[in-house]
């Protein structure tokens, strides 16, 4: 039975790619001369580090900027809230989610469900495999779920006949 597999799973080598990136600008920048800012990662957290707030949004821009340039979706980062750091810097920490979570996997099944009632979805820990007897049908899922809204940016992986 043909089927394919939803997951929600940023490229990290093009999220690092982003940030060196954004730091050759930083270091280029006239209004960033002299400055501690930084951006870096470990693992699934980006640490975004400012001499003021004003500063701290201009790297948040620059940084997602470069991201669409990589063709990394912003709806992988959740900003965390701005707290202060030594010397009066600002910092802000960016979790980059990974994952279909719950209420996202239940729009999902329901939307599938309305427009192929016959396919068969697996809820699987942080992805959904969807089966169906006819390739076409998936296909159709596929498209309608790439115009489906979703606070989630979603890849379609392993399609197997």
């Amino acid at each position: 039975m043909p089927s394919f597999d939803v997951v929600s799973k940023a490229n990290l080598q093009e999220v690092d790619n982003a940030i060196n990136q954004a730091m050759k600008e930083i270091g280029g920048r006239y209004d960033f001369k002299g400055t501690q800012s930084e951006i870096k990662r470990q693992e699934n957290m980006v640490t975004i580090l400012g001499d003021d707030d004003y500063k701290l949004g201009a790297l948040i821009d620059i940084f997602k900027g470069k991201l669409i340039k990589r063709g990394v979706s912003v709806k992988f980062l959740d900003f965390k809230k701005k707290e202060e750091a030594s010397k009066g810097m600002m910092r802000q920490e960016v979790e980059i989610k990974e994952g279909v979570d719950k209420e996202s996997s239940k729009k999902i099944i329901a939307e599938i469900k309305k427009i192929a009632p016959k396919a068969s979805v697996e809820n699987l820990k942080d992805h959904l495999r969807v089966g169906s007897k006819s390739k076409d049908e998936l296909q159709g899922i596929i498209s309608h779920l790439r115009s489906f809204p979703l606070p989630i940016e979603l890849s379609y992986i392993n399609f197997r006949d």
